[in-house]
């Protein structure tokens, strides 16, 4: 299940490492099968007794050997991948729409930025990152179990509504910028940025000022940049804070 063709072939894939699975444990997935060690099913009880059914207990070496990390001491789940469900957004809330985002660790960063401020949907083209892939479960540290995605035509999605905040190197600048109560946050691939067929959709282009000499910055890095400045609190908003 460590490639594309088998995880669709058996509809399921992996997740790895203490911290992924038991957040994993507290959603809706559905785990199939769970491979873990003695010293994990030591410190967690409540799992070998919830999954009794379906699960194997191994050495560290055989869990080793049938692991995509480098080092894997304690569980392995095979889980089942959802179905792509269609998302409705209302007026006031925020999602991330994704275009061509290639690289499975950008797309799992991504995932992992959008929970931290609190944005639940990911519109993705339909060429990004697989969601299943290990690089992208690994990398968003859990978030992918409450961070639902969504791999569709872009361009017929975002022309549905009608605040699309577009990530560009020439835009209004990100720090002054004021952001509504909701919308979509358009970011383009790690490379050639977004697509020209999506640009006519675009209600305000956005950009990072750039104050030294990198030609560019990394897309996830750019998504939190610009998830931070859509839910910035001024003094005003919260002096209790400052």
């Amino acid at each position: 299940m460590q490639l594309k063709k088998y995880r669709k072939k058996a509809q399921s894939f992996l997740v790895e490492g203490t911290k992924s699975v038991l957040e994993l444990l507290q959603g809706s997935f559905e785990v199939t099968h769970l491979v873990a060690t003695e010293p994990f099913l030591m410190q967690n009880e409540e799992v070998a007794a919830k999954l009794s059914d379906k699960l194997d207990i191994v050495t560290e070496k055989q869990l080793n050997a049938m692991s995509a990390l480098k080092t894997n001491q304690s569980v392995l789940a095979v889980v089942r991948c959802r179905s792509n469900e269609p998302l409705g957004l209302n007026e006031n809330e925020y999602a991330i729409a994704l275009d061509q985002i290639s690289d499975p660790g950008n797309l799992g960063t991504i995932i992992r930025t959008a929970d931290w401020y609190g944005i639940y949907k990911l519109i993705c083209s339909q060429d990004c990152a697989d969601l299943y892939h290990p690089k992208v479960v690994h990398s968003s540290m859990g978030s992918f179990t409450r961070v639902q995605v969504y791999y569709t035509d872009l361009h017929s999605f975002l022309e549905e509504y009608p605040v699309v905040y577009g990530a560009a190197l020439k835009g209004e600048n990100v720090h002054t910028t004021k952001f509504g109560n909701g919308g979509i946050l358009l970011i383009g691939n790690e490379t050639r940025g977004i697509s020209a067929n999506l640009e006519e959709l675009i209600s305000k282009k956005v950009s990072i000022p750039r104050l030294g000499g990198a030609e560019s910055l990394n897309a996830a890095i750019a998504t939190a940049v610009m998830c931070d400045n859509i839910f910035r609190i001024t003094p005003e908003q919260s002096p209790g804070l400052l």
